[in-house]
């Protein structure tokens, strides 16, 4: 199989943005009077310095106000709009494209509900071309990235020449519950805001910006026996929703990731050692050490997915593409060179994408 025969999408250039304010993990322990030894140990012991935050006022008291949900839903709304819109003028400037020239934008959240989408929200915000099409998955969570990015190289496909974006916009400040659970301190130990975009169009070589990969081939695996292992729950006690991480979800995903990633590469000719970059979720400490045992990686393969986990936590679905922000900005990606996305989430799924530079 000669996977660089046919004309496919290329990928043109990526945008990031995240909210204004920024904690260290001590800071947040601090604003939330946070002094249980082992929920200390999560945080402080978590691989993260820093996570970009949009925490709730004081209480007047040294502690944190718990805001409702209908604040929570205003919250994601607004930042998913003002994050999302900078990391797409980011994108599109860095791909020498204009908005004017978008045609379809896929927007992906899962940490509120917006109806409309948040596409439309955008599409009005910055006064893109209404004729523009459009497409939002919502809720599937962090591996939505590249389910979002197979969908769009569809469409690519089908409309050479013609502009597509992927926009996640992921305002996890949104899902942070406070009390005094283990399954609450995991989950806000983690997560940060973040969004990101990647821009894509096919057509002969020349015009697309050479900077960016040529998307290959889509794999994916869902892992049914774990389909509780990260969800949202409606926590009825404080009448909002909760997310819920497995302790042992870091294993499964491990466990799984070498089937996925050979099914990727099949009838490629291709193996693992043919991969020159790998962008892995940033999904957290434990899920990034077992990707790399299971699939015999080393720490500088995975470089750029512990240096978004470090500055910015996990970043929900797209993190993915803050990882392939840093491997451009190296600017060591040469013409020729194959990479493999991937990504993991609830279902639990892995997705996984090739692309050749």
């Amino acid at each position: 199989m000669t996977l660089a025969a046919e004309i496919r999408p290329r990928a043109l250039g990526v945008g990031t943005a995240v909210t204004s304010t920024s904690y260290t993990q001590q800071e947040v322990l601090d604003a939330f009077q946070i002094t249980d030894p082992k929920i200390r140990s999560v945080f402080l012991n978590s691989a993260i310095d820093r996570r970009h935050l949009t925490l709730p006022p004081p209480d007047g008291k040294g502690g944190r106000v718990p805001e409702p949900q209908g604040d929570l839903l205003d919250k994601h709304k607004a930042k998913a709009i003002e994050m999302g819109a900078e990391a797409l003028r980011v994108c599109l400037k860095r791909a020498g494209a204009e908005l004017a020239e978008l045609r379809h934008l896929c927007c992906v959240t899962s940490t509120g509900l917006l109806t409309p989408g948040l596409s439309a929200l955008l599409i009005k915000e910055l006064g893109i071309d209404r004729h523009c099409s459009r497409s939002d998955i919502v809720g599937m969570g962090c591996n939505a990235g590249l389910n979002a990015l197979g969908v769009v190289a569809g469409w690519a496909a089908a409309h050479p020449g013609e502009l597509a974006v992927v926009l996640c916009a992921e305002a996890c400040s949104a899902a942070y519950a406070i009390d005094s659970t283990m399954r609450t301190a995991v989950v806000n130990s983690l997560f940060g805001d973040g969004a990101s975009a990647i821009a894509l169009r096919s057509g002969p070589d020349g015009v697309a910006d050479p900077e960016g990969p040529r998307i290959l081939k889509f794999a994916s695996r869902i892992i049914p026996d774990a389909s509780d292992a990260m969800r949202y729950d409606w926590d009825r006690e404080q009448g909002r929703y909760s997310f819920y991480l497995d302790p042992q979800i870091p294993y499964v995903v491990g466990a799984h990731a070498e089937l996925v990633v050979d099914r990727l590469l099949a009838d490629t000719g291709l193996r693992r050692s043919d991969i020159s970059h790998w962008l892995v979720h940033s999904g957290g400490k434990k899920v990034i050490d077992a990707v790399v045992v299971n699939l015999g990686l080393t720490r500088y393969d995975v470089r750029h997915t512990v240096g978004v986990l470090r500055d910015y936590g996990n970043v929900s679905s797209g993190s993915f593409l803050f990882s392939y922000e840093r491997l451009l900005d190296e600017g060591v990606a040469k013409p020729g060179e194959y990479g493999v996305l991937m990504t993991m989430g609830p279902g639990s799924t892995i997705e996984t994408a090739l692309v050749q530079w």
